[in-house]
């Protein structure tokens, strides 16, 4: 039996098996990392080859490895795989991929449950860690796998009717795929704007947005980062649904941007009410449309950890930083706050050393 498995090999991931190994524990023999990807990187391996470090948002340092100054032109995909596979071979971290984790549940033994609480699940057992490559029994899991696997499709009428193209962030490959189309844009998020900036060179654009997208000329520096992170724990702190980081930052009003505003690229229409088998509609008329891209952020991909029943009425799993309220042996390393570039690093360290709190117990 190990005595912790992170199940993630992202930023937080990464982070947590490092600090554990600090701590003496050592990959294979007390703990061991899980990673549903064909090799390092994180779910910055699958992001859009135009996504280049000049671009992208945060890219943050691991702890005891730095990033150094890579080239901004380079995509971040390659340059993020590469740190982060050197980063796993120096500290010997021994990722096991490819992992698709099934579900984490309790180890009954044979005369049943240990210590059942008063949703009927036992909280007194090892954990059991199931996946398509076997299975691990732990006394903690660290879950560290961020949320780029659960893609957000909003449900709006007529989306089912619709006969061109829809693709959601997480499928984006390029714009030039999309050369001389019209594509509706949907999100108020930076992978949005991102999106509307790379298009209107190749096409033509709507950008659709349920609130009016602000535009914030502060300083994103550590107080922004702090107010940020202070505004997503409230909620996950409560046992809400998680709130996406852009929902409480806002985006930079950088030069770049401040031309695509300009030159009206960067100009919400508001948010349609439907769609048709040729376009979206909104208050005003409809949008003839070839494609619709979906921008609208993730969810958190906790679903393996469903058999604890873990949430709470208001929809999301109650935490006092990296602890569950529910269950001491789970920590979540890749959600609500941990699960951004800003507090990721963060909340690996935080639970590599409640891990280590919870096995010198």
């Amino acid at each position: 039996m190990y005595d912790v498995v992170v199940i993630g090999a992202g930023q937080a991931g990464l982070s947590a098996a490092y600090h554990l190994r600090r701590s003496g524990l050592e990959p294979g023999e007390h703990m061991v990392v899980l990673d549903s990807s064909d090799g390092p990187g994180g779910a910055w391996r699958e992001r859009w080859d135009s996504l280049t470090l000049g671009a992208a948002h945060g890219i943050h340092d691991l702890p005891g490895l730095p990033i150094g100054a890579p080239d901004p032109t380079e995509p971040a995909s390659v340059a993020v795989s590469r740190y982060y596979g050197t980063y796993e071979e120096t500290f010997g971290l021994d990722v096991v991929r490819p992992v698709r984790v099934r579900d984490v549940r309790p180890l009954e033994g044979p005369d049943g449950p240990v210590d059942v609480d008063d949703r009927g699940v036992d909280r007194g057992s090892p954990l059991v860690v199931s996946s398509d490559a076997g299975s691990w029994t732990t006394r903690t899991v660290v879950s560290a796998t961020g949320t780029w696997t659960r893609p957000y499709w909003p449900a709006y009428p007529g989306r089912e009717t619709f006969l061109g193209r829809q693709l959601h962030t997480h499928d984006f490959v390029s714009a030039e795929e999309l050369r001389g189309q019209h594509v509706v844009v949907v999100g108020g998020g930076a992978s949005a704007v991102q999106f509307l900036l790379q298009l209107a060179k190749v096409t033509t654009t709507t950008w659709a947005t349920r609130r009016p997208p602000v535009f914030d000329d502060r300083a994103f520096d550590q107080e922004w980062g702090r107010d940020v992170e202070r505004r997503v724990v409230e909620r996950t702190s409560a046992g809400l649904t998680t709130l996406s980081v852009v929902g409480a930052t806002g985006l930079p009003l950088t030069p770049v941007y401040q031309q695509g505003i300009d030159d009206g690229v960067l100009v919400s229409r508001g948010m349609f009410t439907e769609i048709t088998p040729t376009g979206v509609v909104f208050p005003d008329g409809e949008v003839r449309a070839d494609v619709i891209l979906w921008a609208t952020g993730f969810r958190p991909a906790v679903d393996h950890l469903a058999q604890l029943r873990l949430r709470e009425p208001g929809g999301g799993i109650a935490t006092d930083g990296v602890h569950v309220d529910r269950d001491p042996r789970v920590l979540l390393a890749g959600y609500g706050s941990g699960a951004s570039t800003i507090g990721a690093t963060r909340a690996g360290r935080a639970a590599a050393l409640a891990a280590v709190a919870r096995r010198a117990a």
